[in-house]
């Protein structure tokens, strides 16, 4: 019988090295599961009920919807600043002014022809020739920095003006 108590007191001091060890290792389990709790809530902030996966999947979802969002407003914004560019180039961007006396009447110099280019150098030439009791306007068309009609000195001086030169 001493030998039955020696063994069940064996067993028994087994068992409860078995159960502290088993207590230890679920102290730090427990120890793990806290700091892993305390990271998640700091991501996921107080009341996150999710877990990391689940925000992880939703925050994946949100940022695709928002790079969505960015192509198709870029897009968008490419093709207005397509329009707006060919509006520019048809704008008037380049202008010359030659002031003369046309008839050399000494009229101070009220005769004027102005050349108005867009960004191509085409256009219109616009002359304004004074004299002492009328005044006549002429229309000259300038199509890639050459007038369509032969142009006066004035004309040619306005087109150099208007053309930078």
């Amino acid at each position: 019988m001493e030998q039955v108590d020696q063994i069940a007191l064996g067993v028994g001091g087994a068992g409860l090295l078995l159960g502290l060890i088993a207590l230890g290792w679920a102290t730090s389990l427990q120890r793990r599961l806290s700091r892993l709790q305390r990271a998640q809530s700091a991501v996921l902030g107080e009341h996150g009920t999710d877990d990391l996966v689940l925000h992880a999947q939703t925050m994946t979802d949100q940022v695709q919807k928002m790079a969505a969002y960015l192509k198709a407003t870029t897009e968008q914004t490419q093709q207005r600043l397509g329009v707006a560019e060919g509006r520019l180039d048809g704008a008037i961007s380049h202008s010359g002014l030659v002031r003369y006396d046309a008839y050399n009447e000494m009229s101070g110099r009220q005769s004027t022809s102005i050349a108005l280019l867009d960004a191509k150098r085409t256009g219109v030439i616009l002359s304004s020739i004074v004299h002492r009791d009328q005044a006549r306007m002429y229309a000259k068309g300038v199509r890639e920095g050459v007038g369509e009609l032969e142009l006066s000195p004035e004309e040619t001086e306005a087109l150099r003006v208007a053309m930078g030169g």
